[in-house]
């Protein structure tokens, strides 16, 4: 394996390297909780019985969906290094 394909290389244009979806998905439901989550990302995992199990595996198998969710995460984290310049995600 040549230092290109190195799947531990680090992406600094990408800022969701090394984030796991479950990750992601915690803070959103500490930052918004189900209710107001489902408010901003319309997928019924989130305003029908929501669970971690449950949403993780939705968002796993669409694409569509785990975008909004990885989008709504950056949008916070953005905003909050600009608020508080010296948080740390």
């Amino acid at each position: 394996m040549n230092e290109h394909n190195n799947p531990t290389e680090e992406q600094p244009n990408n800022p969701l390297h090394g984030v796991k979806l479950a990750t992601i998905l915690d803070f959103l439901v500490d930052y918004y909780g189900w209710e107001q989550l489902a408010k901003n990302v319309d997928i019924n995992c989130f305003k029908n019985d929501p669970s971690l199990k449950s949403s993780l595996k939705f968002l796993r198998k669409t694409p569509w969906a785990r975008d909004k969710v990885e989008q709504l995460y950056l949008y916070l984290i953005k905003k909050q290094t600009v608020h508080h310049p010296t948080y740390k995600k």
